[in-house]
């Protein structure tokens, strides 16, 4: 069962950094819950003001929706309540509104809306969408604007107005100009979340748009890096966010940006540089070669000096 009302988790999101932590496999592919629970256990020790079970980082578009379940009960029973635990969720409506009816079961306290798999359709099938999400489920939800699910500003009010459990608005595409309509539009109807690749990149013009937070990847293996530069964009400590920008960000995102599909493979790499190991990332994804890994080992290194 929830520990969290839509109207809590809209409100705790919005107060500091969001965790996404990745999903643990063995050689063979399998679900280590175990080691996954300890890393949950290990990232709640640090300020948290939610977490995000079998999200993008944590390879949602490879899990079956079983395991979706399954890896979110594994996050609520480690978190005992200690922080909002949200649920990945998407695929197509049917597959999408049954993920969202087994998370609540498994004591989820709300859902991120993923874009539907491969189609490409219009602003009224993309609400019928969010809306069949939003009424499966008693949980808050957040829309994440990506890819093939970008909603409007108009569309985004209109479901706002039919559906008091959307709660939340994730934004993964950059437009500046959307981004500032669907703020001056929505106000503090929702709680705006950054959801860029390596959002920290982003952090400081968004957040003077709304945007309070961001979903950041690199908590995963540099937590106190993370919060300190999460506390440097909310201080407006404009130097420090651009020296760490410049030291680690950019050329991390170098890195990143040499493989498809790195966004995630490069969390997994860091991971084992801290010797916190959660596996290889399961196909199609592809893991950073032995090369690769020892350049993400120096960047690091080097921020944590």
């Amino acid at each position: 069962m929830s520990h969290f009302s839509p109207e809590e988790v809209a409100r705790q999101l919005g107060l500091g950094l969001l965790s996404f932590p990745v999903t643990h496999f063995n050689a063979d592919g399998v679900f280590v819950e175990d080691a996954y629970r300890a890393h949950c256990d290990w990232m709640l020790s640090y300020e948290l003001a939610g977490l995000f079970a079998a999200g993008g980082t944590g390879e949602f578009f490879s899990l079956e929706p079983s395991e979706v379940a399954t890896i979110v009960a594994a996050a609520v029973s480690e978190t005992r309540g200690r922080t909002p635990v949200i649920s990945g969720c998407g695929y197509g409506t049917a597959i999408a509104t049954g993920i969202a009816r087994s998370a609540e079961k498994a004591g989820a306290d709300g859902i991120l809306l993923l874009p539907p798999y491969l189609m490409n359709s219009s602003q009224e099938g993309l609400a019928a969408h969010v809306e069949a999400v939003c009424r499966s489920t008693g949980l808050g939800v957040i829309v994440y604007n990506r890819d093939n699910a970008v909603v409007n500003d108009e569309t985004l009010a209109r479901l706002c107005e039919r559906n008091p459990n959307l709660i939340g608005f994730k934004d993964g595409v950059g437009d500046i100009e959307l981004m500032t309509r669907i703020y001056a539009r929505m106000g503090d109807r929702l709680t705006y979340i950054g959801g860029l690749p390596t959002a920290e990149t982003f952090a400081t013009p968004y957040l003077t748009m709304g945007v309070t937070t961001y979903s950041s990847a690199i908590f995963n293996f540099m937590p106190e890096w993370a919060l300190g530069f999460y506390k440097a964009v909310r201080a407006g400590d404009h130097a420090t966010v651009l020296t760490q920008l410049r030291d680690f960000v950019l050329p991390y995102i170098a890195l990143r940006d040499r493989g498809r599909g790195y966004a995630v493979s490069i969390v997994k790499a860091g991971m084992r540089v801290v010797g916190r190991d959660a596996g290889p990332v399961r196909s199609p994804l592809t893991d950073l070669t032995a090369a690769e890994e020892a350049e993400l080992r120096v960047l690091i290194e080097r921020a944590s000096a």
